[in-house]
């Protein structure tokens, strides 16, 4: 039965997979999450960073560390009647370490949204880890961003350039070369 060996071969792929999950989720538990959490810590207490760290712990093996800034009255409100005002609450955005179902952590940046108020951005990804990959400076850039992206939420106007798209456009500056 030589027409076997590509399918052990895969065999063996498949088990070796299924052995990283379970190494992945044990180093989880015994030093990743810990040192996740104590390195935003750390970065919350050198820093003015108005943040809180919550564990979502609810579901074994699908746990997450959410850093977020928490929620505020947004400034917006709707008017019930004379004496009521219906405050619109905000997020100020959250970055998340989550498990998935394999063990990798992936790396999610939530924006700031209005509740109400048009459609909340969707999450960024930032990356997916093996356990081994994440060290604390990963998690010092990781904040780097996610403080840049959130500001850049706050302060959002159109005096930035943007770069124009368009058939006629991306063949005008072609020629112009």
């Amino acid at each position: 039965m030589d027409d076997l060996n590509n399918l052990q071969k895969r065999v063996k792929k498949y088990n070796e997979i299924l052995q990283n999950t379970r190494t992945y989720r044990q180093e989880w538990k015994d030093d990743l999450k810990k040192m996740i959490k104590d390195t935003l810590q750390e970065i919350i207490d050198n820093t003015e960073l108005e943040a809180e760290i919550n564990l979502k712990e609810h579901l074994e093996n699908l746990e997450a560390i959410e850093l977020s800034l928490g929620h505020v009255k947004s400034g917006l409100y709707e008017e019930i009647n004379t004496k009521v005002k219906k405050h619109l609450i905000k997020h100020n955005g959250s970055l998340i370490y989550q498990q998935l179902f394999n063990g990798k952590v992936i790396v999610l940046i939530y924006f700031p949204a209005i509740e109400g108020y048009g459609e909340p951005r969707p999450p960024k990804t930032i990356a997916i880890y093996r356990p081994e990959e994440i060290k604390p400076a990963f998690i010092l850039r990781h904040m780097e961003e996610f403080i840049k992206d959130v500001s850049d939420w706050e302060d959002y106007d159109d005096d930035e350039p943007s770069k124009k798209i368009g058939f006629k456009l991306n063949f005008e500056s072609e020629e112009q070369s």
